[in-house]
């Protein structure tokens, strides 16, 4: 089978990937980061005031720019699963997930039944290009990226039984709840929090599953050292907050 999904090659063979979180709902953000040179934009829905016909607008803008899109699901909701890949994203990463159970139904939502899912088939969708595609169906298992995110001790505890269903292409460490989880509310950079994110790469390391992390520079070169190929390096509204309030900090009086 051809491999369409480019991004999911690009993982599956370790390639460095950054990218970053987008949690704004316009179509001229997703448009503007497209030109910037990263690998991939994360679109958050699970935290962010997206809708879908504004997620498909942004999607459409990364058309042509090289920039894959990763679309971070709310929950494990059959619909919206349909939804984001008749879209045409390039992978769903799915959150809170903590057991083998949970990533095994997770990835039972994105394959049709002949493949062993519940996913609902569309007809003239993004996905196959409106009906141009003819081999997209035989080869939507092949292509579909699923990215399982391990944000608390208990996912922690299961990661070598997470690793091993079939369909998860990699595990994405979340620094932010996971230090809720242990304790350690707000401190993503907590040493117990690193170091627990430390292992769980290197240990999905050896068991041949990639694994990617949100850090920020500098801290992500930590995270690269221990074997992490999938990076988010911030957000675009964090980016714009932080700049903002530089040029502030330099003109602005406050009073």
């Amino acid at each position: 089978m051809s491999m369409h999904n480019k991004f999911k090659a690009r993982l599956t063979a370790r390639d460095p990937l950054f990218g970053l979180f987008v949690v704004s709902n316009a179509l001229q953000t997703a448009e503007a980061l497209g030109g910037s040179g990263y690998d991939y934009l994360c679109f958050d829905v699970e935290h962010s005031p997206s809708s879908t016909p504004a997620l498909h607008a942004q999607l459409a803008a990364l058309a042509g720019t090289g920039t894959a899109s990763v679309v971070r699901v709310a929950g494990l909701d059959l619909a919206a699963f349909k939804h984001y890949l008749d879209m045409g994203v390039d992978a769903l990463m799915v959150p809170n997930v903590h057991t083998a159970e949970i990533a095994r139904e997770a990835v039972r939502f994105t394959r049709y039944p002949t493949a062993g899912g519940i996913r609902g088939v569309g007809g003239t969708m993004r996905a196959t290009r409106y009906g141009r595609d003819k081999g997209y169906f035989a080869e939507a298992a092949h292509n579909t990226c699923v990215l399982a995110q391990i944000e608390s001790r208990e996912g922690l505890r299961n990661l070598d039984a997470i690793c091993g269903v079939d369909g998860v292409d990699l595990l994405f460490f979340g620094p932010t709840d996971l230090s809720a989880d242990m304790g350690h509310l707000g401190q993503p950079g907590h040493p117990d929090v690193v170091a627990a994110i430390e292992a769980g790469i290197r240990r999905a390391h050896e068991l041949g599953k990639p694994s990617g992390v949100l850090a920020g520079d500098p801290d992500c070169q930590r995270y690269i050292d221990a074997g992490a190929t999938m990076l988010i390096l911030g957000s675009d509204l964090g980016l714009m907050v932080r700049g903002a309030d530089q040029l502030a900090a330099k003109y602005c009086k406050k009073g």
